[in-house]
């Protein structure tokens, strides 16, 4: 097959991909199994998580690809359509369309002895690849809770909800406050007759603008201030508290870790509508009742509905985990800047990255580092895998995030820039 690379899923990072690699002149099959691209952006599709009312927690300014501007006439935040819009454009204007076979499933990738990879899909072929591309995402195999009891009225995935249709009338409880949890739990404080909120933990909760301006936009003059991280947290912090208040004073749990300390959750409504009654904070559910709940504090709720914004688990079901270098007790594979095998020359994995920002722009440095390290000189190549084989950069940026499986991938996105483009850098051009 040459120089042929197989990209699985055409989603944001898919698309990154393909671009990137045909760039350097590789030539790509990109494989989707909808009849659509977009991934989760593919509002409706089986693959999205999207629900009606989803918006870009990151501005739009802080989330586009290097080199294609979202619209000036886009709103700060963008509806999941005018993001699909966006990729549908990025994937004409550098012409990544005719290299993406719709309809198509990757049913399965094995590895050969000489590295290559053996790619059987849904339309019946087996093809062999010089490189395979994991870009399918993370956000696709839901993770519901084990818990004990038994509940007799409807439970769903937060990936399963898309419209307040299922809410109106019902007294609704959301497990989860990450941020499709707080954004749904917003939402059914609409439309809902109660809605109750359980939550592990505090958190800090970030609001969308502050001085007019999207929130990550004002966070970026600390780190072009070069401020310490201590003292750009709590710089951060006492802004977030200005304009929102402490979660304490809303009768919410007191966080207990510092800003950033965990995947942030951006959320300008949430403490408003606590404030207003129209969401009841519960801390974690200890029981399921027949048609009630009950909670660690021992205190019960009676519910017709929950709603699990409980996260996903990371699945690749047609590879073997032995050859993703996942290692037993780790919620995924273990890989050089979330992307890179630190063995095998010929597989990577672009989007398994959870930075503090958008994340387009980082996929695009990931695919052009594949793309470049793809068409390196050999002795480039292998001054790469002799450093990654030394040491492996930090790329918390000075935070220390919860031990979570949520922050497995977690990044500082600053750290995260440099690292990656020091090797883009190191690669050079082709």
């Amino acid at each position: 097959m040459g120089d042929r690379v197989c990209v699985v899923g055409a989603g944001p990072a898919g698309l990154t991909a393909v671009k990137n690699l045909r760039a350097v002149g590789l030539n790509v099959d990109c494989y989707e199994r909808e009849s659509a691209l977009g991934g989760v952006w593919n509002y409706g599709s089986q693959t999205s998580a999207a629900y009606a009312s989803t918006h870009l927690i990151s501005s739009k300014t802080r989330t586009a690809y290097t080199d294609f501007p979202m619209p000036a006439h886009y709103p700060p935040y963008p509806r999941h359509d005018l993001v699909l819009a966006y990729l549908n454009a990025y994937t004409d204007h550098f012409d990544v369309r005719p290299h993406i076979r719709f309809g198509v499933n990757v049913e399965r990738a094995e590895r050969q002895p000489d590295g290559t990879w053996h790619v059987r899909t849904s339309d019946g072929h087996t093809r062999p690849y010089r490189a395979l591309i994991l870009a399918n995402g993370h956000l696709h195999m839901p993770f519901i809770p084990t818990l004990p009891g038994h509940f007799h009225g409807q439970s769903l995935h937060a990936k399963a909800y898309k419209t307040p249709d299922i809410l109106r009338g019902k007294r609704v409880l959301i497990v989860g406050a990450g941020n499709s949890g707080c954004d749904i739990a917003v939402e059914a404080a609409q439309h809902a007759q109660k809605v109750y909120h359980s939550m592990r933990r505090g958190y800090h909760y970030i609001p969308k603008f502050i001085f007019g301006q999207p929130t990550d936009v004002i966070n970026e003059i600390g780190y072009t201030l070069r401020l310490p991280t201590a003292l750009r947290r709590w710089v951060n912090t006492l802004l977030i508290q200005l304009v929102l208040g402490r979660p304490e004073q809303f009768g919410l749990p007191k966080p207990d870790h510092p800003l950033l300390a965990s995947h942030p959750i951006v959320n300008s409504q949430l403490l408003y509508t606590v404030g207003h009654g129209g969401i009841t904070p519960k801390p974690d559910v200890a029981e399921l009742c027949g048609d009630s709940v009950r909670f660690t504090d021992g205190s019960h709720a009676q519910v017709d509905l929950i709603i699990y914004a409980t996260g996903y688990q990371l699945s690749f079901p047609f590879m073997d985990r032995a050859d993703l270098n996942w290692r037993e007790g780790d919620p995924g594979p273990t890989l050089y800047l979330h992307c890179f095998h630190p063995t095998c020359d010929t597989l990577f994995v672009i989007g398994l990255v959870e930075p503090d920002s958008g994340i387009f722009w980082l996929m695009d440095y990931q695919a052009q580092a594949v793309a470049r390290l793809l068409t390196a000189p050999p002795h480039r190549a292998a001054a790469f895998r002799a450093q990654m084989s030394k040491r492996w950069p930090n790329l918390r940026g000075g935070n220390r995030y919860l031990p979570t499986r949520r922050h497995f991938y977690e990044v500082d996105h600053v750290a995260y820039r440099r690292a990656i483009q020091r090797l883009i850098s190191h690669l050079g051009q082709r």
